[in-house]
């Protein structure tokens, strides 16, 4: 019978090879050599603490007379579903793509209704919008298909699902063209450059059995009722009747939130994150994290927490050889995000670095007294500050680290990442003092426990505004309906009950699975 062994190797001495992991079981366990067959690695991570780093593995390890099971993915076979029952999959993210997989195994046939273009179009408006040459409100960093994390990042790990539903999600990753290692590395990475790729032979996938996507199209209204089931109201004035709807648009679309409103729906405010995002030179933190010992190691990244005031201040979003990108949705308002390359071989590194925002803040009550979107609103002006600030486009307001912490202006900045431009702007005159106050502290901590964060060579750039949606929509607690539009369902980020492509694509396979036992 097969076993489990864990083992520790220096980082000098790289991934061991089949082989030499043959060898380091015998000499863990004391087992003969002979006694021992195939290993396979299942997982893998790398601890930073020591100097030099360690990788940390765990293989499959197989006596001599077995065979290694060769089993791929093991997910079940998708039948073609044209002609059943069609559902509506309002939104071509992570959440609606992978609830239109889910729809076809359960028999029933997606049709994903997306405002943006096809990945492939989408490609070139994002190019523009990064050279800050040109902004297209319904083509840009998160519209179109694959929604926002096509192009931000691909970071796949989350902590709080099941381990059999992280494997279903990452297990069509790698069918659909995802590294193998996807399924291996504790902190599992896909890059920008390759999830385009993915996502369109996703959505190939989904077309090919019988599924459909229109793309360009906005849903504008939705009427609901036991008897006739549920209309919705394209831009184009075009009504579709369908069984069920699910809303898997993001969180960034406040049009959905307005149309639910009209509709009866109470939404709950949702508390977010808010701050900055803060670039260093990769080189410098590979040092701080890895040492002088470096050869063989990735870029290195890091994780950041401490308590401010009662305040949850953390690291967000770390891209390691990564590059920080304008991620707004609309004109007359400035967003910031990172992405890195598969390769992660930027010259820079950055992390957004984000304070809770929970209600009990004062500064609340001067944007929206309380009421459903009192964190959206918030949100929103803090968008429309830093666009000011840069100038009324896309160049960001942005300070040196070091006179951030310090409360000095400055007009010299370091070399920066972000294409569009950065201009320098003292981030007192973007934020409330309350966080100001939280931040400064907050980058004081990382220093104590990460000495040489603060320094000249590093830039804050604001503003990272979009950590999850401000809003919720809930969901009945037996049926997970809407309450009060039958038929109707919400799921991943812009529902409020997610955070990040993994956990987005989990909730919207798991509501599609409740739609399908309502229907079939």
């Amino acid at each position: 019978m097969e076993k489990i062994q864990e083992i520790t190797v220096r980082t000098s001495e790289h991934t061991p090879s089949d082989k030499v992991a043959r060898e380091l079981v015998s000499i863990k366990t004391g087992e003969q050599l002979a006694k021992i067959g195939e290993v396979e690695l299942i997982k893998r991570s790398l601890d930073a603490r020591p100097r030099p780093p360690i990788w940390e593995l765990v293989y499959r390890v197989y006596p001599k007379e077995m065979e290694r099971s060769r089993e791929k993915n093991n997910l079940p076979s998708l039948g073609n579903v044209a002609g059943k029952e069609s559902v509506a999959v309002v939104g071509a993210g992570p959440a609606g793509l992978f609830a239109a997989l889910r729809l076809i195994e359960m028999g029933l046939r997606p049709v994903l209704i997306e405002r943006g273009k096809p990945v492939r179009e989408r490609r070139k408006d994002v190019a523009k919008i990064s050279r800050g040459l040109d902004f297209s409100p319904e083509s840009n960093y998160c519209f179109g298909e694959g929604g926002a994390g096509t192009f931000s990042d691909g970071k796949l790990y989350c902590r709080s699902v099941a381990k059999n539903d992280r494997d279903w999600v990452l297990s069509h990753l790698i069918e659909f063209g995802g590294d193998a290692n996807l399924k291996i590395d504790t902190h599992a990475h896909v890059g920008t450059n390759k999830l385009p790729d993915i996502i369109s032979a996703i959505s190939e996938k989904i077309v090919s059995l019988g599924g459909e996507i229109r793309f360009a199209q906005k849903v504008v209204d939705i009427y609901s009722s036991e008897d006739r089931g549920v209309m919705i109201k394209l831009d184009s004035g075009e009504k579709i009747y369908f069984a069920s709807v699910l809303l898997a648009t993001g969180h960034s679309s406040p049009e959905i939130y307005r149309l639910l409103i009209e509709k009866g729906v109470s939404l709950e405010p949702k508390g977010f994150a808010l701050g900055v995002r803060v670039e260093h030179p990769r080189e410098l933190i590979d040092t701080l994290r890895h040492g002088d010992s470096r050869e063989g190691l990735p870029a290195a990244s890091y994780s950041l927490k401490t308590r401010v005031a009662g305040k949850g201040v953390y690291s967000f979003c770390m891209c390691p050889g990564g590059i920080i990108c304008p991620a707004a949705t609309r004109e007359g308002q400035l967003v910031v995000n990172g992405w890195s390359p598969s390769k992660r071989n930027s010259k820079f590194s950055n992390s957004g670095i984000v304070v809770e925002i929970d209600g009990s803040e004062d500064f609340l009550d001067a944007y929206d007294n309380g009421g459903q979107f009192k964190f959206l609103s918030f949100q929103k002006i803090i968008e429309q500050n830093c666009w000011s600030a840069g100038v009324k486009g896309l160049r960001a307001p942005a300070q040196r680290l070091d006179s951030f912490v310090e409360g000095n202006g400055s007009e010299e900045l370091p070399d920066c990442s972000y294409n569009p431009g950065i201009v320098p702007v003292a981030m007192e005159e973007l934020f409330p003092k309350a966080i100001i106050a939280c931040l400064r502290q907050g980058f004081l901590e990382f220093e104590r426990k990460m000495p040489g964060f603060i320094t000249s060579e590093a830039v804050i750039v604001a503003p990272e505004s979009r950590t999850s949606a401000p809003v919720r929509i809930p969901r009945d607690s037996e049926t997970v309906q809407v309450p009060g539009m039958p038929g109707v369902y919400a799921a991943g980020e812009g529902a409020g009950y997610a955070g990040g492509i993994v956990s987005a694509a989990i909730d919207g396979a798991q509501v599609a699975s409740r739609i399908a036992e309502r229907l079939c």
